[in-house]
């Protein structure tokens, strides 16, 4: 296909599964089931690409008190739960990955229990495994530039001929921040009007809504890059 890119980089949540609507819901249920007021959309708004562990110190320094210790295993469960019920891959994701010869993996600022999950569930874990990298395993979560480096090292490629596919503006600000080529993807649910924009404004140097796209999107960067 593009020999200027070596390696594609999914984020997961958003991008592979439409799970974004279901999680927030799942999280607000939990963080306010602990005493933290908050809806769906303000976790949405204020979480969405981030880890749960950046997250997790931020309603603890508001609460002056820490989180169960077992709050993970609740929202495993909760998330595990709806995702049972409700997850779906999203669509025309599997043509996308067919068609598409470079290497692939996964960097998501989700647990791999959630992934094995989540990515279990749509029949998508075994076409990245053992490819499948969290933010659990770098020091700092999206928007830092960790988990990309982190994952290009694991798969032995330069960052700059690495192409991301990312949903949130910190996982743009991410891929930016490690020197690799980003495409914002806003086909899932939980894409609102605009939400194009804000990602080409974090630094996507396009953006697209179908998976059907993705694969002669990466050819024709690829070919504008020479």
């Amino acid at each position: 296909m593009n020999p200027n890119f070596d390696l594609v980089i999914f984020d997961c949540d958003g991008v592979l599964v439409d799970s974004e609507v279901i999680s927030c819901r799942a999280h607000a249920e939990i963080l306010n089931r602990h005493g933290y007021p908050i809806t769906s959309e303000q976790v949405f708004h204020r979480f969405l690409g981030r880890s749960a562990r950046q997250a997790n110190l931020e309603v603890e320094a508001e609460l002056g008190r820490a989180l169960p210790d077992d709050f993970h295993l609740q929202l495993r469960d909760e998330l595990h739960r709806t995702f049972e019920a409700d997850l779906e891959p999203i669509p025309h994701i599997y043509s996308a990955l067919d068609a598409i010869t470079q290497p692939v993996c996964v960097a998501s600022s989700g647990s791999h229990q959630r992934m094995r999950i989540s990515l279990g569930r749509t029949r998508l874990y075994d076409r990245f495994a053992p490819n499948i990298f969290s933010a659990s395993q770098v020091s700092n979560g999206k928007p830092a530039p960790d988990l990309f480096l982190f994952a290009a090292e694991q798969m032995n490629v330069a960052p700059e001929r690495c192409v991301v596919i990312e949903d949130s503006v910190p996982g743009v600000t991410g891929g930016r921040a490690a020197g690799m080529t980003v495409l914002g993807f806003h086909g899932g649910s939980h894409c609102q009007p605009g939400y194009a924009e804000m990602l080409r404004a974090a630094g996507a140097i396009a953006t697209f809504d179908d998976m059907r796209q993705l694969p002669d999107l990466i050819a024709r960067i690829g070919r504008n890059a020479d």
